[in-house]
């Protein structure tokens, strides 16, 4: 057997297995999370209700608002005084 047959073989069998491997173990996004929170007083900089976020591994219990100037995420203590009156 000549050495191209040999790679050009050896190439078709990695990629088969690569997609292969792809459709059993499809890439997902890795989640961002916050592993602090501030206790300030964000509500004139926020907008909309806050996502949940429950504590797991580095992240920490915390609501995810987004701010009204450039939708940044801000993670804020959801104890916090002016939370607890801001979700009401």
């Amino acid at each position: 057997m000549s050495p191209r047959i040999l790679s050009v073989a050896l190439l078709l069998l990695c990629i088969s297995l690569s997609t292969q491997v792809r459709a059993r173990f499809p890439i997902k996004p890795v989640p961002l999370c916050c592993n602090t929170v501030s206790p300030d007083d964000v509500s004139s900089l926020i907008t909309g209700n806050p996502e949940i976020q429950h504590a797991h591994g580095k992240c920490v219990h915390a609501l995810i608002f987004k701010s009204k100037q450039d939708r940044e995420k801000l993670c804020v203590d959801p104890k916090a005084a002016w939370v607890q009156k801001y979700m009401k």
